[in-house]
């Protein structure tokens, strides 16, 4: 991903906490006919040789999967964006030297997947997918909420998989390269947009 140095989020943590709060990621990897894609509930989570690591599943019925164990992949995890108009800019009245662009926050993860065949530990994968999802509901839904037979019946039709993450990069294009007047016009332009706003609050 070119990511210019303003916009550059070299922190991990910050990292993880924009994947973690945008969990629905593309997974991308090239089979045969060229590049697949789906859009995956994903979490990142420590791996057990301590590095970051990617895990998930894929509906048994989406052929990705058969191409998926062994191959190096990419998963976006893309956060708040937004269209920027040059009305916002107090250059635009000034100068008139300004052009559209657009505000986002992303994190790319590449890494290698290996599907987790094992039916307790894809149970396990699946589990913290769901709890992780449940735990912010006032009565967070659980796995054992549902009849064990109906459980396992879902398991079958799911491939699971963890993906040992190589790289990580950040990036959060949010108006960092522009003067205080135009990005307080950003600013304002974007206040009907809360997660944008939260975005340029917490990443810019």
């Amino acid at each position: 991903m070119y990511v210019p140095p303003p916009f550059a989020i070299e922190d991990r943590v910050t990292m993880l906490d924009i994947a973690a709060a945008h969990p629905l990621a593309t997974l991308a990897i090239n089979g045969p006919e060229g590049p697949v894609a789906t859009q995956l509930p994903l979490m990142v989570v420590a791996g057990e040789g301590g590095g970051d690591e990617i895990v998930g599943h894929f509906a048994r019925a989406n052929p990705q999967w058969r191409e998926a164990d062994g191959a190096h992949a990419l998963a976006v995890f893309r956060g708040a964006d937004g269209y920027v108009t040059p009305e916002w800019y107090a250059t635009k009245r000034e100068t008139g030297r300004v052009v559209p662009t657009w505000n986002y926050v992303t994190v790319q993860a590449r890494g290698r997947i290996a599907l987790v065949e094992e039916p307790e530990a894809a149970l396990a994968i699946v589990a913290r997918l769901t709890d992780t999802m449940e735990r912010p509901r006032p009565a967070p839904w659980a796995m054992g909420d549902a009849p064990a037979s109906y459980i396992a019946a879902m398991m079958r039709g799911l491939v699971t998989f963890r993906m040992s993450v190589d790289t990580l990069i950040g990036q959060a294009k949010l108006s960092q390269n522009k003067g205080e007047a135009d990005r307080a016009g950003v600013r304002d332009g974007m206040e009907r947009d809360a997660a944008m706003l939260d975005a340029m609050d917490r990443w810019a």
